[in-house]
């Protein structure tokens, strides 16, 4: 049984992995995480918060971030960000917003996210609180940062907290607040609760849908994953990642003929050669089970 359930966990983190680097639907792509031998969801006690959370600073992932681009870009960045030093008041924030800008132009999300912050911080609106939650939560999805990783998702769920609390009826904060704590910063089930309460409420929410379907995956619930993805085909939109992620739940239950239906639909969407080269592989082990 123990053995059973681990050769499940590597089907589950290995496709996660690579459906992270594949498709295109970024915002979503790391927020199912590998379930315990248990198939158990994080308990509370597992939770990230504001304390244990690594305090990260504008100056240092800035300086991380000029190593992954271009020497043109990283001079014209320095630049702004002197400008933004030496700046001080609605210029100054300006600059903010050119910088996060800059810097998600060139997949940057953590430093963009920061900026986003500043910004929010100081011309506080529900767009605002939005735009840096939905960043910080791509920079948690994106990078693998052990350190990084819980201080990006506790700012997420800060920006969305914020923004509940400008439009408490806000369908995009409560899902951006259900996924930070289905993540680990509370209880899974009342994150859950929030991200159902969404899609009561507006049904065919993607984003909303696809967390839910993910969650399913990563408790184990296979059966009800395959039920959300199919609904999400086939009723708000049929994309890249809801195939794959139906494709890898169908894999877990031992499905394969489903699964491979569903592999080749992710790899006709996505049109990305590493992928469809990757399913080609996974088609051509399920065949073989058959």
């Amino acid at each position: 049984m123990l053995n059973n359930i681990r050769s499940k966990q590597v089907i589950l983190i290995v496709a996660i992995l690579l459906l992270g680097g594949f498709l295109f639907t970024r915002d979503v792509k790391g927020l199912v995480k590998p379930k315990d031998e248990a198939g158990k969801m994080p308990t509370n006690g597992q939770a990230t918060n504001s304390s244990s959370a690594p305090q990260v600073t504008i100056e240092d992932v800035s300086s991380t971030a000029k190593n992954l681009v271009s020497g043109a870009t990283a001079k014209e960045i320095i630049a702004l960000e002197n400008s933004y030093k030496s700046g001080s008041g609605a210029d100054k924030i300006t600059t903010a917003k050119t910088l996060a800008q800059k810097w998600d132009d060139v997949e940057q999300s953590i430093p963009s996210a920061m900026y986003l912050e500043v910004v929010a911080n100081n011309e506080s609106s529900l767009s605002n609180w939005l735009n840096a939650g939905n960043r910080f939560l791509k920079a948690f999805d994106n990078t693998q940062d052990s350190l990084v990783q819980p201080a990006m998702l506790q700012k997420a769920n800060n920006a969305f907290t914020k923004a509940l609390a400008i439009d408490t009826s806000s369908n995009d904060a409560k899902t951006g607040l259900g996924i930070t704590i289905v993540n680990g910063l509370g209880a899974p089930m009342s994150g859950i609760a929030m991200l159902l309460d969404v899609v009561k409420k507006d049904p065919k929410n993607f984003k909303a849908n696809m967390n839910l379907g993910m969650f399913a995956i990563k408790s184990g619930q296979f059966d009800k994953a395959i039920i959300r993805f199919n609904d999400i085909i086939s009723n708000i939109k049929a994309t890249p990642d809801a195939y794959f992620y139906l494709a890898t739940a169908y894999e877990n239950l031992g499905k394969n003929t489903e699964a491979i239906d569903a592999y080749l639909n992710s790899k006709k969407l996505a049109a990305n050669p590493t992928l469809s080269g990757f399913i080609d592989k996974k088609v051509a082990e399920l065949k073989n089970k058959r």
